[in-house]
């Protein structure tokens, strides 16, 4: 759920049914990517998936600013240098190192509990601002929801869940995926901090840093495939690069220039539920009772955080 900086736009109107609409689409799009790591991990290596995916979606947002007629920030101007430092930093926070996070993580833990943990994206980002932005102190009403929502880690990490994976690295891949939880709220900072640009120029050029840092290791790491995937692999990996990464950054847009960033963490609520409804129906995972129970404590501290209508920006 990557995060994009905030441009000079005019004020948005109230929402409309049509904004509503591309909200729930959002969450449909995101929840599914983490059905779509599981079957992509059949066929491709972790750092192969982040690769393909950031690439693919790289490609597709600068052919996309280049048929608009938007130019990538220049490198010869301070202020272009300036955005593309942002730049890095988003495509590391933001896609390359949680894309390879998460899929580590999910050939050890269902689905499900992963979209589970981005629910804490906005509530870790609470932590941070109150750090690094202006106006956005911790309160009384704040730090409470923070505190159920790590109620609800120590609930969906519980012994019960403990038993529920692959082996010995169960654990680890758990707090991998709560990592790369706390990496969206790193980039969704470093968005807070960007200077005013062009939503799809700076996803572009975030979409490209990460994938000129990315690739090499892939390569480096895990090589070329040795044999052709699985077509249910490939189909994954192409979805994850068109859809979650590059088709929603622009419905993100179209809803950030018409009801506002503030009405966009509506998502929040949306990808952890729609997560597991994937891996459930389609993957046929367990979905154990702590799974539900933690998953409503977080969406609760997440709506008491929200209560001081603090602006967050959503995570993968």
């Amino acid at each position: 759920m990557p995060a994009t900086p905030s441009a000079p736009l005019s004020a948005p109107s109230r929402p409309t049914p049509a904004n509503w609409l591309t909200v729930i689409a959002l969450g449909v799009i995101w929840g599914a990517s983490f059905m779509s790591v599981t079957v992509a991990l059949q066929g491709f290596g972790p750092l192969a998936i982040a690769a393909i995916r950031i690439t693919l979606a790289a490609v597709a947002l600068w052919l996309l600013a280049w048929a608009l007629g938007q130019a990538l920030p220049s490198p010869r101007q301070a202020e272009g240098r300036h955005i593309w430092a942002f730049a890095l930093g988003m495509g590391f926070f933001s896609n390359a190192l949680p894309f390879f996070l998460l899929a580590w993580a999910q050939q050890h833990v269902s689905s499900g509990f992963a979209g589970i943990t981005m629910a804490l994206v906005p509530l870790f980002t609470l932590v941070l601002a109150h750090h690094l932005l202006t106006g956005e102190r911790m309160t009384t009403v704040k730090l409470a929801g923070l505190a159920l929502g790590l109620v609800g880690v120590v609930v969906l990490i519980g012994p019960g869940a403990l038993q529920l994976g692959s082996g010995l690295l169960e654990p680890v891949a758990q707090l991998t995926c709560v990592a790369a939880a706390f990496c969206y709220s790193i980039g969704s900072i470093l968005t807070r901090r960007c200077p005013p640009v062009n939503l799809i120029t700076f996803s572009a050029a975030a979409l490209i840093a990460a994938a000129v840092m990315i690739l090499p290791v892939a390569l480096i790491a895990e090589g070329l495939p040795r044999e052709a995937p699985p077509l249910a692999a490939l189909l994954a990996v192409i979805y994850l690069g068109l859809g979650p990464t590059a088709l929603a950054t622009l419905l993100l847009v179209q809803v950030i220039r018409t009801a506002g960033s503030t009405f966009l963490t509506q998502t929040n609520y949306h990808v952890p539920v729609w997560s597991v409804i994937f891996g459930t129906v389609f993957l046929h995972e367990a979905l154990p009772g702590q799974f539900l129970l933690a998953l409503g404590l977080i969406l609760a501290g997440l709506a008491l955080s929200r209560a001081t209508r603090l602006r967050l920006r959503p995570g993968p």
